[in-house]
């Protein structure tokens, strides 16, 4: 079987194309993140396919899309070691015709998984009119791009005139993921949309923990080296 890989903006994340659909049809988003062994075996979509390509020494997490797959890793492993382990797993699962995602009822409310039932940005009858456009402009200009490069994106609201997302995949821990929200994303839709007046990147609890403590790390550098400490310019909403 052909696995095709692909390079993404961010160093430590790689898309692996199987060139068959990934993703059931029976799962409507149109992406799942396992960034835990615990994620993998969590309803609502527990993943075999995960759950064993996050075990292989190195990787830190696992991006389905609907026909791709990125795999992520720590900066310190080399993907000479990883690849082909990944190419194994993958290879066997596509091959064998294994179980790669399934679907189990969530009792507990658990969703252990980064992805929504339901498309963030499909159509809802509820939405306003700046609501809509906003989604229309993400589907049509900006997601087919970040699927590209790996990842996806989450509309998670708009609140006084600052549309609030969620990169998911290799764009979530990119270095550049801020550029491209505030030079790409939030100038486009500022362009084409009066009432947008910024973009503003959400982060779930585990990420402000792990920020907080990169900027932590980041002062206690600076302190050493006898400089102030770089404020963060990453936005974020709790």
């Amino acid at each position: 079987m052909f696995i095709q890989t692909e390079p993404t903006p961010n160093p430590d994340a790689l898309k692996f194309n199987p060139n068959q659909r990934v993703l059931p049809e029976t799962i409507s988003s149109p992406f799942l993140e396992y960034t835990s062994p615990r994620s993998t075996l969590a309803p609502p979509h527990p993943s075999p396919l995960a759950a064993k390509l996050l075990a292989i020494d190195g990787v830190t997490s696992i991006f389905l899309g609907t026909n791709f797959i990125t795999v992520t890793k720590d900066s310190s492993t080399p993907w000479a070691h990883i690849k082909p382990e990944v190419f194994a797993v993958i290879n066997e699962f596509m091959l064998s015709g294994q179980t790669i995602v399934s679907t189990v009822e969530d009792k507990a409310g658990e969703s252990g998984q980064g992805g929504t039932e339901v498309d963030s940005l499909a159509y809802n009858e509820e939405d306003d009119e700046v609501v809509g456009m906003i989604k229309e402009l993400l589907e049509t200009r900006v997601r087919p791009a970040i699927q590209e490069d790996g990842g996806d994106i989450e509309f998670r609201g708009f609140e006084d005139g600052q549309v609030l997302l969620k990169l998911r995949g290799a764009c979530r821990t990119c270095d550049s993921s801020t550029v491209t929200l505030k030079n790409g994303i939030e100038s486009m839709l500022m362009h084409y949309i009066d009432e947008v007046k910024g973009v503003q990147q959400v982060l779930d609890e585990e990420e402000e923990i792990a920020l907080k403590e990169f900027e932590k790390f980041e002062q206690k550098l600076a302190q050493q080296k006898g400089k102030a400490p770089a404020a963060s310019t990453l936005d974020k909403v709790e």
